[in-house]
């Protein structure tokens, strides 16, 4: 069409995902919405900027009345969307799509971010895997022979699809000679193949937004939704979306964020990992009171942490909405050691979500499905969820969210050391084009890599010595670095994965994200 390249190579079937329809939706939403989209991403600079130097963040003065006003609602929920317990995570390879729908799970999070590489290939085909899967054409067989196909309708878990943040370009679309957004190329595409789709079958077009930093964003979401039901002649709010509150300035924009999307929100999501992250990234220059202790020992527990998920349950009751608690990323293991320990802990996390108020929680794996469901049980017993806690009793201030330095822990080798072997192995799979990746017995993610080599970066620039006294310095790092490369298999190639480690965790210019570079090395 007029306008509209692709120059990605071809891959089988992709006629079926690009039509011509599909490409009218890419471009309409890209010439009204992208340059508002560019202007988003700016004002983000901006703020990260003045938090370098010295502002905090803090509940908007503007939007204080949207807070006060304690009459509106968000929409009833949609079919599929009422009972949450326990939702399953993961990208939409064949493999993934089927053992997901299967799993027991009440949601599947069909991943097109984080744990998702946003290859060609996949962006293709992670749309044919869904549009499969709704028509009940997918199958798929190991190299051992054993087939796996989905099971009858009323077993499968309800699809919300997680299209890519607003950061990440699709460079193998152009509009107008311009590189186009993830988020709108994956929203369209799974809207124009299987928005209609989804409504004949009961249910809807439903979505989770990742990484949103304002109100302003939700809104920009929200017109897209409106733009693209328009498109389809689909009735406006047939759309539901689930904001997760994974950065922190979205986490001061709450009520503001559901209050955008009103018409089309299902809830608030707690994103732990992408969370601690954005802590780091926004705070990494104001000194020693914003540094935090080894990754693995930041809890939920922590005052920060539990002012964020207070705040968020509170938020989404008083407003109708649901609230969905973090990720178990356990992996089950074949050490029964290892599962004792982990399931221990896994069951205390889910108790206490569902004791906070919680509606549901994530799970990262088909075998953690049955042991977040009985946690959730427990509390909710037939009920679907738990809305009517409303939690009037909290009251969580902007010192809460930012008391950062009351975290216990301390900075370790081992800690050190665990962020770049996760941070280096993570990378070398994701170029490979595998984005949910497991290491020691943890899914890992673009969050998790994130988080790695943020804190690296921070411990750097803060002049943090370990708890053995020792000063992480840029030399240390790559003296690490390599001792941990070469604890790994010989028989991969790490070297461009190292390069890139080091390019992103040490060097004296801080990188957002580190999958836009990534993302650049690909072909």
């Amino acid at each position: 069409m007029p306008g509209v390249e692709i120059t990605g190579k071809a891959v089988p079937r992709s006629e079926e995902i690009l039509t011509q329809q599909a490409l009218d939706l890419i471009a309409l939403l890209h010439r009204t919405l992208n340059p508002r989209r560019l202007e988003l991403l700016a004002a983000r600079k901006v703020r990260m900027q003045q938090i370098a130097d010295g502002k905090d963040f803090d509940f908007l003065p503007q939007t204080k009345a949207i807070r006060d006003d304690k009459n509106w609602k968000v929409s009833p929920a949609a079919p599929g969307l009422n009972d949450r317990r326990v939702e399953i995570t993961g990208p939409t390879e064949r493999k993934m799509t089927i053992n997901a729908l299967n799993s027991g799970a009440k949601v599947w999070l069909a991943d097109l971010e984080d744990s998702n590489t946003p290859l060609w290939e996949n962006v293709i085909n992670g749309q044919l895997n869904l549009l499969d899967a709704i028509t009940r054409t997918i199958d798929f067989t190991n190299e051992a022979g054993k087939r796996y196909e989905l099971r009858p309708d009323s077993e499968l878990a309800t699809i919300v699809v997680r299209p890519r943040g607003f950061h990440l370009p699709e460079k193998h679309i152009l509009v107008d000679g311009e590189i186009t957004s993830g988020s709108f190329v994956d929203f369209a595409l799974y809207m124009i193949t299987c928005a209609k789709l989804q409504i004949a079958r009961g249910h809807g077009p439903y979505f989770y937004l990742a990484k949103m930093e304002s109100h302003l964003e939700a809104r920009m979401w929200n017109e897209a939704f409106n733009i693209a039901q328009d498109f389809l002649n689909i009735a406006r709010g047939t759309i539901r979306a689930t904001a997760l509150i994974e950065t922190l300035p979205a986490a001061f924009e709450m009520e503001e964020i559901l209050f955008e999307l009103k018409d089309h929100a299902a809830g608030l999501n707690a994103g732990r990992w992408d969370y601690l992250f954005s802590v780091i990234k926004n705070y990494r220059l104001r000194g020693a009171d914003f540094v935090l202790p080894d990754r693995n020992s930041v809890a939920m527990t922590a005052p920060f942490m539990r002012a964020y998920t207070e705040l968020l349950v509170k938020t989404c009751h008083s407003r109708g909405a649901h609230a969905i608690g973090g990720m178990a990323a356990f992996i089950p293991s074949s050490d029964p050691a290892i599962n004792a320990t982990a399931f221990e802990k896994v069951a205390a996390d889910k108790t206490r979500e569902a004791n906070d108020g919680f509606d549901g929680s994530w799970v990262a794996h088909p075998g953690m499905v049955e042991l977040c469901r009985e946690q959730f049980t427990k509390v909710l017993g037939d009920r679907p969820n738990q809305k009517e806690k409303t939690k009037s009793e909290v009251l969580v201030s902007a010192a809460q969210l930012l008391d950062i330095k009351a975290t216990p822990g301390t900075v370790t080798e081992a800690g050190l050391r665990n962020n770049i072997s996760v941070a280096i192995q993570y990378l070398e799979r994701w170029l490979a084009g595998s984005g949910a990746v497991a290491i020691f017995n943890l899914m890992e993610d673009a969050a998790t890599a994130e988080i790695s080599r943020s804190q690296i970066w921070q411990w750097i620039h803060n002049e943090v010595r370990l708890e053995s006294g020792e000063l992480v310095s840029a030399s240390y790092v790559k003296q690490l670095a390599d001792e941990e490369v070469a604890k790994l298999p010989q028989s991969t190639d790490y070297t461009q994965a190292q390069k890139m480690f080091i390019e992103t965790s040490v060097n004296d210019d801080y990188l957002e994200f580190l999958t836009l570079p990534a993302y650049e090395a690909m072909a």
